[in-house]
């Protein structure tokens, strides 16, 4: 998808392309910056996916420049786990930051000077309230806010009290740093908002060098000048900071100042994205990391076997607009499904295998018959697959007393084994407790795929891999995570509604002799079944464990256009 970017014919333009046409039309900016600023508190899910292609793609367009930004602002909850995941994330999407790498916490420096240039300029003063009485003070939607007891203070009495801040000469949370703005203004973020908290906690990237810390409205705008930013695109959220944003910048003083503009969030039915949420997944064990099949997080989709060209046809059909609405998890499986079904060799696994023994075939002979690995793309080839006496069928594919319509084996019948030769069901063998465990079948050798037969035709083909020569592997089935019947979330309770059923492993599934050299990360389609991957996580060579990926049908349809 992100090819498409280079082409110049355009048949319509979001919003955020007409506001930088006319900024480059006015001369506003000579050149398109933008970032992708996460703050590394967790994993990336499939709504930043929205954001980082965004920004990436107009700098793109532009021919301009995209950067990662980490706004580690806050130490308490960010890690080098989460540093190293969003950038193998932002990566693997397609996102090219090039050594356009920052940190926030690189800057903390020159936002340190800002700050001391807004105390000289009155700007900001020291207050010592508590963070309870700063809310009471801040007044309501209704009610203008009042001006802190501290808020006189002088330029140089700020001033001193700040670097003695910065020095650790205060306990934490006994003083900040507020903007002196108006606290009677309609938008509280205006109300003289807090700047710099005291905060003695280690940081992953400055480690003990600093125990006061910038906010992040302070801190971002700065951020984005610094790196001469020219377009900050944000989500809606932001929307009634923007005021502060360009306050900040205003009274800083950048040359070029970076202009804010907000789009809507791209929000999905029945996933879990809270950070929180999902690392109480994780910590309780229900989950078995961030990256987890099951989560839609960009290493969970990545892992699960999902490809970043149908995360780019995903966000391009879900478009860019400043309304907010909710977007069908089928539409996604909708682009895996389109970006797999031409790229991925169509392979036979058994998932509930039963055997079948064809009591015509010759015993101890066995012959190799060729396969397309994908009739709609030739390019990938064609493929060996052993066949022999005995086989393994799907147990769905064989019933004694068959219900209307049923098409596959059952005692009379006749269908074509795929790639392979016709053969009708002649009986089967059961256990003391009457379940069947055999089935017995004969084959007619004139019918060999290829060979150009047309005496008969029969309505049913079915898959099947050969006993001797295929392996045993482990298959795990998903679903949602959630239960799509009561929601994502208890009203009452407010925990989420969990699937008991998100996954099943099938322990004994036989698979063709081609698949036991698969690699991490691959990706097959497993016929009649669905797409799966090559589980990374526990891999073992000549031992692939498999994901399923996505289901091979849905009700899922693209709007008309």
């Amino acid at each position: 998808m992100l090819e498409e970017l280079d082409k110049k014919e355009t048949v319509s333009r979001n919003f955020i392309e007409n506001l930088i046409d006319r900024d480059l039309e006015e001369g506003n900016y000579d050149k398109v910056i933008t970032r992708f600023p996460p703050e590394p508190n967790g994993y990336l899910h499939i709504g930043h996916a929205k954001s980082i292609l965004l920004n990436y793609g107009l700098a793109r367009e532009y021919g301009g420049q995209f950067n990662l930004r980490f706004d580690d602002t806050n130490p308490t909850k960010e890690k080098t786990e989460f540093v190293k995941s969003i950038e193998e994330d932002v990566r693997w999407l397609g996102a090219d930051f090039g050594d356009h790498i920052y940190f926030a916490s690189n800057y903390f420096d020159v936002m340190y000077e800002k700050a001391l240039l807004l105390i000289r300029k009155g700007l900001a003063f020291v207050c010592d309230l508590t963070a309870d009485q700063i809310r009471e003070y801040r007044g309501t939607l209704k009610e203008p806010g009042k001006d802190s007891p501290y808020r006189t203070r002088s330029i140089e009495e700020n001033e001193k009290l700040f670097r003695e801040m910065k020095e650790g000469l205060y306990p934490d949370g006994s003083k900040v740093l507020r903007a002196r703005i108006d606290m009677a203004a309609p938008n509280i973020n205006m109300r003289d908002p807090v700047l710099y908290r005291i905060a003695r906690l280690p940081h992953h990237n400055t480690g003990d060098k600093w125990c006061i810390y910038p906010m992040y409205d302070f801190a971002h705008p700065i951020e984005d000048a610094v790196e001469g930013v020219s377009h900050s695109i944000c989500t809606l959220e932001f929307e009634d900071h923007r005021p502060l944003y360009d306050w900040v910048v205003e009274n800083t003083e950048w040359p070029h100042p970076p202009r804010q503009i907000e789009f809507a969030k791209m929000y999905l039915t029945n996933v879990v994205t809270g950070k929180r949420y999902i690392k109480k997944l994780v910590e309780s064990g229900i989950v078995d990391g961030w990256d987890d099949p099951r989560l839609v997080t960009i290493a969970a989709l990545r892992r699960r076997g999902f490809t970043p060209s149908s995360i780019q046809k995903f966000v391009e059909l879900a478009g860019v607009s400043k309304a907010d609405s909710s977007i069908d998890y089928a539409m996604l499986e909708y682009c895996v499904r389109d970006d797999l079904k031409l790229k991925a060799s169509r392979m036979m696994a058994v998932l509930n295998p039963i055997k079948l023994v064809i009591d015509n075939y010759p015993e101890g002979q066995s012959e190799l018959l060729e396969a397309d690995n994908n009739l709609e793309n030739p390019n990938l080839g064609k493929r060996m697959i052993p066949f022999s006496r005995e086989l393994y069928i799907e147990r769905d594919d064989f019933m004694e007393q068959p219900v209307p319509k049923y098409k596959r084996l059952y005692p009379g019948n006749e269908v074509r084994l795929m790639h392979a030769y016709f053969v009708k069901a002649t009986g089967c063998e059961k256990d003391a407790d009457g379940n069947i465990t055999v089935v017995h079948c004969e084959y007619d050798p004139e019918t060999k795929a290829g060979s150009g037969f047309s005496g008969r035709k029969v309505k049913g083909t079915i898959h099947w891999v050969s006993a001797a020569e295929s392996f045993e592997a482990e298959v795990r089935l998903f679903e949602n995570l959630v239960d799509e019947e009561k929601g994502v979330y208890d009203k009452e309770t407010g925990e989420l509604n969990l699937n008991p059923n998100s996954l099943k492993v099938v322990k004994n599934a036989r698979l063709e002799p081609a698949l036991k050299a698969a690699k991490p990360f691959d990706s097959f389609q497993f016929v009649r079944s669905g797409f799966y991957n090559v589980d990374v996580k526990n891999f073992e060579e000549g031992k692939p464990v498999f994901n399923r990926i996505v289901t091979l049908k849905s009700s899922f349809k693209l709007p008309k256009s």
